[in-house]
Order: structure tokens, then C-alpha cells, then sequence
């Protein structure tokens, strides 16, 4: 998993005496979360200044703060809105593709997507990341946006756009069956 919380990481899980995070309940994956494990989830909404500068949202700073991560790749795979990699986890993607042929029209499509919209970008002291110039026109990141943790990446969206979307995309009964298929396969249930 991307980041650990490095105070986190050396508290005790539990002393077996009901103390402690987790109370010896937790399941393996539970357990790994309480020993410190950490992802890129929620929304915080934010604002683009003038010069395309985004302020990293202060729950997200502080993760990648504990990983020492200044370095990031900003990318966009459809142009509607930037995805914000640390470099770290960028390298990973980037790996994974290598282990593919380049020959593969899919991962040739990405690569030019994540090419043309991406720039490695350096978090400033103030903790802004500059959003390419292309991608912000495309995506219009001018105002106010939406930053979504997704996992090991954040998401960027124009938050009145974004809004419109998630009205007109709402979750069905459908999806709601879906998942909770994947949930349950994935619980042993």
C-alpha cells in the first residue's frame, strides 16, 4: 500500500487486554490498516489560484509529508479531469506497463493519453502543485474543484461540472447489486 503513517506505524496494534486500536477483532487486512496503513480517500474541495496552483487539501499533505513525497506525476486519462500521482506510485504504474508490450493498442492509447496531458510536477513550500496548462484548459480547472482520494492517487474535477455528473450518474439498484457481490466474494461470504 502507497503510504504509512510513520507515528502510527510504532503504536501497539493491541496488548490483548481489549485495549489498544482494534481490539484483537480485526481481520488481517483490519490489522494492516491499524498498523498504519493509508490511502487517498474522501473529497475535499479546493481552489485553483490564477496561476493553475492547487493547495494539496491538508488531510492529503499530511500523507504524503509522512512519505516525504514532493515529486508528482499529474496526468488525465480522459481530459475531464487531472489525476495527481506521487511519483512513487506513478513509477509502479509505469513498471506494470513495462511488463507489457507497448505494441498493445491499449496501453499504446494510455500512454499517449497520460503523455500529452502529464508533467512531473515538485509540491512547492507551501504545498501547491502546479496543474499542466493543457489539462486545465481541457478539464477547466480554473475555480473551484473537487479533490477525491482515489486509493493511491487524487482526482481533480471542476466542482459544479463534477456536481451535474454525479446527478446524472447517480448509483442504481444495478450497481448496488454489483457490489455488493464484490463485497461479498471478497469478505469469504
Amino acid at each position: 500500500m502507497p503510504y504509512r503513517l510513520g507515528n502510527q506505524a510504532r503504536q501497539p496494534v493491541n496488548n490483548g487486554k481489549g485495549k489498544g486500536r482494534g481490539c484483537g477483532r480485526g481481520t488481517e487486512t483490519s490489522r494492516k490498516r491499524q498498523e498504519g496503513m493509508a490511502v487517498f480517500r474522501g473529497n475535499h474541495p479546493a481552489k485553483v489560484d490564477p496561476k493553475g496552483r492547487l493547495k494539496m487539501p491538508a488531510a492529503f499533505k499530511l500523507l504524503v509529508d509522512a512519505q516525504y513525497v514532493v515529486q508528482f506525476y499529474v496526468t488525465s486519462t480522459d481530459g475531464e479531469s487531472a489525476q495527481i500521482w506521487p511519483l512513487p506510485e506513478w513509477e509502479k504504474q509505469e513498471a506494470l506497463l513495462a511488463e507489457s508490450s507497448t505494441m498493445d493498442a491499449a496501453v499504446e492509447k494510455y500512454l499517449n493519453l497520460t503523455s500529452y496531458y502529464g508533467q512531473q510536477v515538485e509540491m512547492d513550500s507551501e504545498g501547491r502543485i502546479l496543474l499542466p496548462q493543457i489539462l486545465r484548459g481541457k478539464a477547466k480547472l480554473d475555480a473551484e474543484v473537487a479533490v477525491l482520494g482515489k486509493l493511491h492517487y487524487l482526482e481533480v474535477h471542476n466542482l459544479e461540472v463534477f456536481e451535474q455528473r454525479l446527478q446524472a450518474n447517480a448509483l442504481t439498484a444495478e450497481d448496488r447489486q454489483s457490489l455488493a457481490a464484490i463485497l461479498r466474494r471478497h469478505s469469504g461470504q
